[in-house]
């Protein structure tokens, strides 16, 4: 059963939670103000609600008939049978009070607001496939995506470690959402002929797979227009890192424009979550190479 749990938690999709605390850490590590253990909560939180949504999303769209024999990409655990509808939904219910526990003990660091910012996670991660009206469902699981694992996930983590939140901090969490929505976008756009007969209308479905297709290339492009900002913002090179990693972007954009199987698809949602962990990496990487020629200067 431990595989049908890790499967379930689909792996696939968590550096979307690793990448926000990455990047709002390094920020906080060049700007004197990294906290070690707030940064291992941040991440701990982050984990448990992306893994609480995903279980949630398990559960309500084997309820609500979007995951059934026909769905094209991986198995989901209720509708394959593997886990019962009662037990994925008890086990989200514990994780989501795993997380609410331990992002209690954040506000030690950053005060009562962020029990609000906990909360509305929380209640949001249900709500982005349950509850009266799922976002995913309306066209707005790309909208949540990129405020709570983007704006949001990046800027608290910042917060917690300085006490504030910056304009590099917000300019930060930009790419991060854009490229966490983009696993979205290539998942909807596998999932889009089963999703329309299911009634779920993700932008995908709305808007079409053109649409979609234009939607991921202009995010990439996004992505890569903030570490250029940020370089002409601070007059550092070191901002610039990401971009090698342009050249993946390009043949991901052309991957999805190609994609004519399930199969390519699948491999393309893994690629992309790799991508915005390889994002993470270069932007912090810079981060710290911009801190550390700040600290070489301050000495002399």
């Amino acid at each position: 059963m431990w595989g049908v749990w890790i499967a379930a938690a689909r792996p696939r999709t968590l550096p979307a939670a690793v990448a926000p605390v990455v990047v709002g850490s390094a920020l906080a590590w060049r700007d004197n103000a990294f906290d070690g253990a707030a940064a291992l909560i941040c991440l701990g939180f982050a984990l448990l609600v992306q893994i609480g949504t995903n279980f949630a999303n398990d559960y309500f769209d084997f309820v609500h008939g979007a995951d059934t024999a026909a769905r094209q990409g991986p198995r989901r655990a209720v509708a394959a049978g593997l886990v019962s509808p009662a037990t994925m939904r008890n086990a989200t219910v514990v994780v989501f009070a795993v997380a609410f526990l331990l992002g209690l003990s954040l506000i030690a660091w950053g005060g009562p607001w962020l029990l609000v910012v906990g909360v509305t996670s929380i209640i949001s991660g249900v709500a982005y496939t349950g509850g009266p009206w799922p976002l995913a469902y309306h066209g707005w699981g790309d909208v949540f995506v990129f405020i709570f694992f983007g704006l949001v996930a990046v800027a608290a983590t910042y917060f917690v470690q300085a006490g504030r939140v910056s304009t590099d901090a917000l300019l930060a969490a930009v790419p991060v959402g854009l490229l966490a929505a983009n696993i979205l976008v290539v998942n909807n756009y596998r999932d889009a002929d089963t999703d329309a007969v299911a009634g779920k209308r993700t932008l995908v479905v709305i808007l079409g797979r053109r649409a979609a297709r234009a939607q991921f290339g202009l995010s990439l492009v996004g992505a890569f227009a903030v570490p250029v900002l940020l370089a002409w913002r601070h007059h550092h090179w070191a901002y610039l890192v990401p971009l090698l990693l342009v050249p993946v972007a390009w043949r991901h954009a052309r991957r999805l424009r190609d994609s004519k199987t399930p199969s390519e698809l699948i491999a393309l949602l893994g690629a992309t979550g790799r991508l915005l962990a390889l994002y993470a990496l270069g932007f912090a990487l810079g981060l710290l190479l911009s801190s550390v020629q700040v600290s070489l200067q301050l000495g002399l």
